[in-house]
């Protein structure tokens, strides 16, 4: 039986393991956390790749993870509706997906508390070490550990993440909390507002408890905000505990004195959208980065998800990108089982080029917006894998 070591066990690696394990592989999973990863992370905007490991095996069905819009709304600064178009996109949270996927696995395989500290590519193997010093070996090593991947540092130490020069402050606020005229305004639509160097976007998402009824879920939001490189990041990006962190602050760790001029400048937004940034007890902080590799195969080690591209959120698909490359790793290796190397070459090739063609539009999108105030009230969302659209989900 073909073996393989999975570095990282969120959405990407946890993808991989289950896929893998389906064509008959033996898998395990490194999992750095020694605690949990629910609570991680917020809103996602969900694409038929992300879900389709739970679609498919019907572990559960679109309306039970995720909550459904059916607008896209541009709001003005006075809170007017200036473009208003029919959309069908869902939502979902990270945690609500991290739960339903890992009840699919088997936990005696995904183990906690395991830090790579090295690897090392063999003749038909590979092998980490972990802090510890275990060395753990298999046919193949999948490096899913996000983009401040390990495992990619040691394999290719010339890629590292390359700040875009604005941040995205995120929260989520549960609906039961927002005033009547704010819910009614936001509920069943994806919310845009455009302002000079930034815009802000809100949608509903379920609740930590899984809840999809609406009045019962969260708003998620996020407020991208251009911040300069140097002293003015570094003050941002040191947290409570005075340490200066390299891509995020978690809710709780965002010094008081930045999180009470975002609710300051909230003032000036259209009113359910301050209310909503307003409303959020503990916001927190996403650092926008840009990370492309040159190869995601070395040997027998194949980089996928954001340790291989992380990409802008404005194409909405970072989790998606993942799901898709743990999904296409395991068709490759399925359909060409007697030259593993060979199948990981094709697989390389499909992803290397889906990959550099979704960061490059999330670029675009992130500089039309950000820099060139490009973005048109009223302009479609580049949200989409493969292309423009394809995020999009037919009537439930």
């Amino acid at each position: 039986m073909r073996r393989a070591v999975i570095v990282g066990g969120s959405l990407g690696g946890i993808n991989a393991a289950l896929w893998l394990r389906d064509i008959g592989w033996d898998v395990e999973v490194l999992e750095r956390s020694a605690s949990p990863l629910e609570g991680r992370g917020a809103g996602i905007v969900l694409h038929p790749a992300t879900a389709r490991y739970l679609v498919d095996h019907g572990v559960a069905d679109l309306t039970q993870i995720s909550a459904p819009v059916d607008w896209l709304r541009y709001l003005g600064a006075d809170a007017t509706v200036l473009s208003q178009t029919s959309c069908r996109f869902r939502f979902t949270s990270w945690t609500t997906l991290y739960r339903f996927l890992l009840g699919c696995f088997d936990r005696s395989r995904y183990r906690m508390g395991t830090e790579v500290a090295a690897v090392e590519v063999e003749r038909g193997a590979a092998t980490v070490t972990t802090v510890s010093g275990e060395r753990i070996g298999g046919d193949l090593v999948v490096a899913a550990d996000g983009v401040s991947s390990t495992v990619r540092s040691r394999l290719l130490p010339d890629v590292a993440p390359r700040y875009a020069g604005y941040v995205g402050w995120r929260g989520t606020v549960g609906e039961e909390q927002l005033s009547t005229d704010t819910f009614r305004a936001l509920h069943e639509a994806i919310t845009y507002h455009l302002m000079p160097a930034s815009h802000i976007l809100a949608y509903p998402i379920p609740n930590v408890d899984g809840t999809v009824t609406p009045g019962r879920r969260q708003f998620n939001w996020v407020w991208y905000r251009n911040i300069a490189e140097g002293a003015p990041i570094d003050d941002l990006m040191t947290g409570a505990d005075g340490r200066r962190h390299p891509l995020s602050l978690p809710p709780g760790m965002v010094q008081t004195h930045h999180v009470d001029e975002l609710r300051t400048a909230a003032k000036h937004l259209p009113g359910p959208l301050g209310e909503i940034v307003t409303e959020t007890a503990e916001p927190f902080v996403q650092l926008i980065v840009d990370v492309a590799v040159p190869r995601m195969v070395v040997g027998r080690v194949c980089i996928l998800g954001d340790a291989a591209f992380a990409l802008r959120p404005h194409a909405a698909v970072g989790t998606a990108k993942a799901a898709e490359d743990a999904w296409q790793l395991a068709r490759a290796l399925e359909s060409n089982t007697g030259d593993l190397d060979g199948a990981l070459a094709n697989w390389e090739d499909k992803q290397l080029r889906l990959g550099g063609q979704v960061a490059a539009r999330t670029c675009d999108a992130g500089n039309r917006s950000q820099f060139d105030g490009t973005w048109q009230v009223g302009e479609p969302l580049p949200f989409g894998l493969y292309e423009v659209g394809d995020s999009a989900f037919g009537p439930p």
